[in-house]
């Protein structure tokens, strides 16, 4: 299942608050702009460091700054705990490092040199960095097996209605995800498009999407953004991707209950030093698969979310799920997200959309579909409501991190929708993990539940990541998955509706 991948800022628009520099021997750095030194030009090293309070070190940044050397037992992330303005360096959350600064060599010219590609891991390569521009290239994908030959080959939904459940079993280059990010004649001015496949979804509608949007940078408080992104409705709609513990798979409760990728505006930034938010205003829950002349013109979705970070300030790279930065002193999250989306049934995605996301009852059965609730009923909209509370804790490769989820659905209309009452459904999802072996081995187990009138879908996941290359990018995955009546599924995610037995899925996963 896709997700934009992410970055340092509590964005949803991975690449466009992080775009590292590389030295020109292509050694990786975390940079701030075209910092690479050349003929011209000498390299100056800035000290600077912080313990919790925010320290600025004046330098000459015009030519970009990058991170050298971080000294400091807190990590030091670009746009997070270190950045830089027209005046100098800013430290904080404990970051402390070398930094350095390019400047002209004495009796030099004022020239602007540049090297690329370059690759810095977990920011992709480096194609172009110049005064007019940058250009960053990724590239997510993986093989999966997938077996779900031992589920049940029937389900009966809370109406009493059978379902022929397919169990398959197959080997897939599952997806193929390529973003190109940067800014283009000001860094404060970022984009972020990508062109993406689901090969699970081949033959269905939207198989091959094209898609991203465009954002202004002001400062850290406030970046304005435009185009398709994740409504912030759940944490792993925060842009984590593909950081999850397992590869491309939400577990039910989370995906039962989110919102997806939509067409939209959003403001976000930091409120204060710890305290992040986001808020987007939208199309629907999902636009993914569905054209213009399906939505309605009243854009009436929209999305919120605080995220606080009380001890360390950061929540690993990119706030991830899991401890592989391995946490020398306990990092710490809190955060509540709340959406609302009046929904139409003319505006929903097709049931094999390759990014669906539907509002279903606790038994997996859509909302509008026809004569659900009873002959002659036919729901045309819905007002969707839903809150989502997560924490979480990690600390030396351990994490320990749960989220609990509410939602309401009122207001039906359509035909004879009179007599539906209103519906609230509740759930949760924790996962914990343990690095058994640092930088190699991640063992995790995971569990959902959702509570409902219609149902109560339960899960329970385990799972290891072997890191053979003893760094993010390149990992094989395996999960074994226990399934009771999913509510959830569609062919780019490893269950299908109504699935009660035993899935296991193995995979090879590329990022870089």
């Amino acid at each position: 299942m896709f997700a934009m991948f992410a970055t340092p800022a509590f964005a949803q628009t991975p690449g466009a608050e992080n775009i590292p520099a590389a030295f020109e021997d292509g050694s990786p750095v975390q940079g701030g702009g075209a910092a690479q030194a050349g003929s011209g030009t000498q390299a100056v090293r800035i000290p600077c460091a912080s313990t919790n309070e925010r320290v600025h070190c004046a330098a000459d940044t015009s030519r970009g700054v990058v991170l050298a050397n971080s000294t400091g037992s807190a990590p030091c992330l670009l746009g997070k705990s270190w950045g830089y303005d027209d005046a100098g360096i800013w430290v904080s959350d404990g970051c402390a490092g070398e930094f350095i600064a390019l400047q002209a060599a004495p009796g030099q010219p004022e020239t602007t040199t540049q090297k690329a590609p370059g690759h810095v891991p977990n920011a992709g390569f480096l194609l172009y960095d110049g005064e007019k521009g940058q250009i960053y290239f990724r590239l997510f994908s993986y093989v999966r097996y997938l077996n779900q030959r031992n589920i049940d080959a029937t389900y009966t939904d809370a109406f009493g209605v059978p379902h022929t459940v397919q169990q398959r079993q197959d080997i897939q280059l599952a997806k193929f995800f390529a973003p190109f990010s940067g800014w283009f004649l000001t860094p404060k001015m970022r984009y972020y498009l990508y062109v993406w496949s689901s090969n699970a979804s081949q033959g269905d509608p939207a198989q091959v999407v094209g898609a991203g949007n465009l954002s202004y940078v002001f400062n850290r408080f406030l970046t304005v953004g435009g185009g398709i992104s994740s409504l912030p409705t759940v944490r792993s709609t925060e842009g984590q991707f593909p950081y999850w513990l397992g590869v491309d798979g939400r577990m039910i409760a989370d995906e039962f209950f989110r919102g997806s990728y939509t067409n939209g505006v959003w403001v976000k930034g930091d409120l204060f030093q710890k305290l992040k938010y986001n808020a987007m205003f939208a199309t629907n829950l999902s636009i993914l698969g569905v054209s213009a002349s399906q939505i309605d013109n009243k854009m009436d979705t929209q999305s919120f979310a605080l995220q606080w970070l009380p001890t360390t300030g950061e929540f690993g790279l990119y706030g991830t799920f899991g401890d592989y930065d391995y946490h020398e002193k306990v990092a710490t999250r809190v955060a509540v997200h709340w959406s609302h989306s009046l929904e139409d049934k003319q505006s929903q995605p097709s049931t094999n959309g390759i990014e669906n996301s539907q509002i279903r009852l606790t038994d997996g059965s859509i909302v509008f579909t026809p004569d659900l609730f009873g002959k002659g009923i036919t729901v045309n909209n819905v007002d969707y409501k839903m809150t989502s509370l997560d924490g979480g804790v990690k600390y030396k490769g351990l994490s320990l991190e749960g989220e609990y989820y509410w939602r309401t659905l009122t207001n039906f209309t359509g035909v004879n929708t009179g007599s539906i009452p209103d519906i609230s459904d509740t759930g949760y999802q924790l996962q914990s993990s343990a690095m058994a072996i640092k930088d190699v081995l991640q063992l995790y187990l995971s569990g959902s539940q959702i509570f409902g009138d219609y149902g109560d879908p339960s899960e329970v996941r385990t799972g290891a990541n072997w890191y053979f290359m003893k760094e993010r990018g390149l990992r094989l995955n395996g999960e074994y998955i226990h399934v009771n009546h999913s509510p959830v599924g569609y062919t780019a995610y490893p269950m299908p509706v109504g699935a009660s037995g035993n899935i296991f899925h193995i995979n090879l996963e590329m990022n870089f």
